[in-house]
């Protein structure tokens, strides 16, 4: 797969506000959430633990996980306090009418 080809992930009816789809992507584990409306890819793992961020809320437009509650930005994938220190992946995201698309950077 090259790196400019976009692959569908969802329709946006799968998902509320507030939900989150898993998927895996060319042997990446990926994320798939709504934050009020608006539509992220991140990684699954959280970067400070083996730990999957399907676990844990959405909580505006930041992700939380549940193992120690450190919380990432969804769009930048910067953590946004301890004990995670290590950004977590993004991926673009576009709608082509209720269809999601990603790809890999």
């Amino acid at each position: 797969m090259a790196n400019d080809d976009w692959t569908p992930i969802a329709d946006t009816n799968e998902l509320g506000v507030g939900q989150m789809k898993a998927f895996a992507l060319n042997g990446r584990r990926l994320l798939l959430v709504n934050a009020d409306g608006d539509y992220h890819v991140i990684d699954e793992m959280c970067s400070h633990e083996d730990y999957s961020l399907a676990l844990g809320c959405i909580k505006g437009s930041r992700i939380k996980c549940s193992l120690h509650g450190s919380y990432f930005d969804l769009a930048t994938g910067q953590p946004l306090d301890e004990p995670a220190d290590e950004p977590i992946g993004t991926y673009p995201v576009k709608l082509e009418g209720s269809r999601i698309w990603t790809r890999l950077d």
